[in-house]
């Protein structure tokens, strides 16, 4: 499972399917942040990261110019990253409560995180077909993370993703049965992963109080004891 997952990470990294987000990730790590000057920016897709024996899947909704485009991992480098794993280090899913680099030690314990859009996006913003584009990598890591029990979707995007997904394979039938909010259960089936909706840790966000530390701790107490209750699927 492992050696399955390096290889489909390497298949993602080398992806270029999407003309302008190619255009834009390669601009962006050659001109970069004048703060971050002397660093090498990454400037690729970013693969997933995290445990390949997880119970949950976080969704995030695409990789920060500055941030995951400049680091190479999800979630690493940026403010709402700083929110993500302070709360997953909480709450014991992963090592430390900062990830600041590849190589800065993080380990995940039981979560995977992956994202709807694989490259930084121009204003954040993946047009419908470029997220359509990313989809089949979704459906490649799902089909080799055999013990994911929940799935957290990140924002509005990620959650509307993931359940078009399920359409497409049949599983679910409309997607609008599904109301998006935060912290809310949803079962689209016994034999498919529990999904909750939550907001997105974005600075718009947790600066507003929108989402709150505490908030979001609930969000992945909620995962976790789902996961422990269908452990047995």
């Amino acid at each position: 499972m492992p050696n399955a997952l390096k290889v489909l990470e390497d298949a993602i990294t080398r992806c270029t399917r999407c003309p302008r987000l190619v255009e834009y990730r390669e601009r962006v790590a050659r001109e970069k942040r004048r703060m971050y000057r002397d660093q090498e920016y990454w400037g690729r897709p970013v693969p997933g990261f995290g445990d390949p024996t997880a119970r949950i899947l976080i969704l995030g909704l695409a990789p920060a110019a500055h941030g995951a485009n400049r680091t190479g991992r999800m979630f690493t480098g940026d403010r709402s990253g700083d929110f993500l794993y302070r709360t997953l280090h909480e709450v014991g899913l992963a090592s430390q409560p900062e990830s600041l680099s590849r190589s800065d030690g993080l380990r995940l314990r039981d979560v995977f995180i992956s994202a709807s859009c694989r490259c930084a996006p121009p204003a954040n913003k993946p047009a419908p077909g470029e997220i359509r584009n990313c989809r089949w990598w979704l459906e490649q890591e799902l089909a080799l993370l055999k013990h994911v029990r929940v799935v957290v979707a990140l924002g509005r995007i990620a959650f509307d993703d993931y359940l078009t997904l399920l359409r497409d394979e049949g599983h679910v039938g409309r997607r609008s049965a599904f109301a998006f909010a935060h912290n809310r259960v949803h079962n689209p089936g016994l034999v498919l992963p529990a999904l909750i909706s939550s907001y997105h840790p974005s600075q718009q966000n947790t600066q507003t109080g929108k989402l709150t530390y505490s908030m979001f701790r609930e969000v992945f107490v909620e995962a976790m004891r789902l996961a422990d209750a269908r452990n047995s699927l």
